[in-house]
């Protein structure tokens, strides 16, 4: 018999800015253990140039992995190893920092709105010290499946099981199992989640507002969901959300600025490391 997951905790996003004064909403769970092996979820939107125009010039990372999903506007990637990607709209790019990386991410307008994510992950204790990874993938890659009853879904990593339907996404190096999708529904429109049921699950939802197993989660709110192999979901409007499940590490999570480490001594390891420019050499 299905274990039913309930909402456990709603956080709503506040407003911040990061990198060269980007306007964001975030949603920050490094010490909550029910977050992981998710991190932080920021949400870019806006019509003003202005808010965005300074973008994310060159910055270090270490010990974490991040995906950048674009719904709308074009969004530059560049790295110290070389690597050069431009997203179109509905497109997503990953990113394994591992032992570090240094790269640039510049927002680019397109019909004067701009809305995306970056959704921080978390890389366990084995993977900290790899040598970095980049992967990008367009809009027709990213794997959809849309009825008249269940919405869209778009599965960017991992799989979903979604009304009885395995979707696999494009995205399958991440270093623990999860899996990240959008959801897009009309009034009335429903879906039912299978999940294994010692996953941690989370629903940020960016339009309109859903019921989740019954309870209202609206937009700009990020609920988390209790132990369980079955999640029901129903829009009460126009809505949009993203659906994380993953398998938690549980192992220490410091964290200071761009770098996640399991210890405060490692913290101070990668910024002498970064001082010393050893990860230009990575």
């Amino acid at each position: 018999m299905s274990k039913l997951r309930e909402v456990t905790q709603i956080i709503r996003s506040h407003a911040t800015s990061d990198g060269d004064g980007v306007k964001i909403s975030r949603v920050a769970g490094f010490n909550n253990k029910h977050f992981s092996p998710f991190l932080m979820v920021d949400e870019l939107k806006s019509d003003q140039r202005s808010d965005y125009v300074g973008g994310f010039p060159p910055h270090p990372h270490r010990g974490i992995e991040t995906l950048t999903y674009m719904m709308k506007g074009h969004f530059q990637h560049r790295d110290h190893m070389g690597n050069v990607g431009e997203l179109r709209s509905g497109g997503a790019q990953w990113m394994a920092a591992g032992r570090g990386v240094i790269h640039s991410e510049m927002p680019i307008m397109e019909e004067g709105d701009l809305h995306g994510f970056q959704i921080w992950i978390n890389q366990p204790a084995r993977d900290k010290m790899k040598p970095a990874q980049y992967f990008d993938f367009q809009p027709e890659m990213i794997t959809e499946r849309e009825s008249s009853e269940t919405g869209l879904h778009r599965v960017l990593a991992g799989a979903l099981h979604a009304d009885g339907e395995i979707l696999k996404g494009p995205l399958d190096k991440t270093g623990v199992l999860l899996s990240v999708a959008d959801w897009r529904a009309s009034d009335n429109q429903a879906s039912q989640i299978q999940t294994p049921e010692h996953f941690n699950m989370m629903i940020y939802v960016y339009q309109g507002a859903l019921e989740v197993s019954g309870n209202s989660v609206s937009s700009g709110q990020l609920a988390i969901l209790s132990q369980g192999d079955l999640v029901e979901l129903k829009s009460t409007q126009s809505s949009g959300a993203l659906l994380f499940c993953g398998e938690p590490i549980d192992e220490p999570v410091v964290h200071y600025g761009p770098f996640v480490m399991n210890s405060m001594a490692e913290i101070e390891q990668t910024i002498r490391d970064y001082n010393d420019g050893l990860f230009e050499t990575y």
